[in-house]
């Protein structure tokens, strides 16, 4: 209640801490309605276990049977709402930006990237998330070179986030007439959307640049300087949008895609030197680059940060994650939960 009636002053609904107690609100729902359902089954467990002690055999065995249930649904709530108990990634409700670009292998790394991009389209809207194409660069046989897309979703970030780094795939490319399997890899980021209050950008620090877009679209690529290039100069990082007709539109999502660069950047700063301060108490134990393997001739994918596979690869390619993000999820938990005990 108490975070619902701060969402409710008229000063915090203009302050820049709304957004972020808006977000804290959706998340907190679920478990107070786990909360309420935990306490109703508790009271009758109380209930059956009175009638238990005093009933007739005949009532005693129902009481009984109906222990054995309301005890089992108690161990599982208790179990789902250790999840909100748990510290989170305060990053995990925020809409994301994905970027795919093709790695080592030719023409049939940029397949595979347009494998993932399809695979992470069909989760996202298997989850009623929206999916908003950015920029893309298609390579010739159907895939692409480069793709940046936006994935629109309360907890879209929890979802995408452990989809970072390098995905190697195993497989006989259909151009190859020998049968020989080639190894081929692209390259993931997830970026989380940054709010406008978290980003300060100086418009002086900005170089932007128009152009016609090029790719599919008709005879309008040809005809209006729509795409947009932002190059944000203290830092080097440029984005650019093409995929809207509208250059105000590509704009909006250019600046959304630089904000979470220059917010990643800061985060990936901050955590470098904590690596750095760990490594020099503790050592080096950084995992390899490679997160996933997709190894079609053995229908499985590996996902080396866990040491676990997971089969039927054409399904996970048609978007069915859950088993994958589940898996990683839980041993995120388990290293949540040892940190908050030290």
């Amino acid at each position: 209640m108490a975070l619902q009636e701060r969402l409710s002053d008229p000063f915090v609904q203009k302050s820049s801490e709304y957004q972020g107690l808006a977000r804290e609100f959706k998340r907190s729902g679920p478990a107070v309605q786990k909360v309420r359902k935990l306490r109703h089954t508790l009271l009758e467990i109380q209930q059956a276990e009175g009638l238990l002690a005093t009933a007739e055999p005949d009532l005693r065995a129902l009481a009984e049977e109906e222990l054995v249930v309301l005890r089992a649904q108690v161990e599982f709530l208790s179990r789902e709402l250790e999840d909100f108990l748990i510290p989170r990634d305060p990053r995990d409700e925020r809409d994301v930006i994905v970027e795919i670009r093709a790695g080592t292998g030719g023409d049939e790394a940029a397949i595979f990237a347009g494998d993932l991009f399809r695979m992470y389209s069909r989760y996202a809207m298997e989850k009623g998330f929206s999916v908003e194409p950015y920029a893309s660069s298609p390579s010739g046989l159907g895939g692409f070179k480069e793709i940046v897309f936006g994935i629109q979703g309360l907890g879209a970030y929890s979802r995408f986030k452990y989809e970072s780094g390098v995905h190697r795939v195993q497989r006989v490319p259909d151009t190859e007439a020998s049968g020989r399997i080639h190894t081929s890899t692209a390259t993931v980021a997830v970026l989380p959307e940054a709010d406008e209050v978290e980003v300060s950008i100086n418009p002086a620090d900005l170089r932007i640049d128009t152009y016609r877009a090029s790719g599919a679209g008709g005879q309008h690529v040809n005809k209006t300087e729509s795409a947009i290039r932002i190059t944000h100069v203290p830092s080097g990082i440029v984005v650019a949008c093409q995929e809207e007709r509208s250059q105000m539109k590509n704009r909006a999502r250019a600046f959304s895609m630089l904000r979470a660069k220059l917010h990643q950047a800061e985060e990936d700063r901050l955590a470098c030197e904590r690596r750095d301060l760990r490594r020099s108490q503790v050592g080096t134990g950084e995992r390899t680059e490679k997160i996933r393997t997709y190894n079609f001739p053995q229908d499985r994918v590996t996902d080396h940060r866990i040491n676990q596979n997971f089969h039927n690869l054409p399904g996970i390619l048609e978007g069915k994650m859950d088993d994958i993000t589940a898996s990683l999820w839980e041993a995120e938990k388990a290293e949540r939960m040892a940190q908050a005990k030290l």
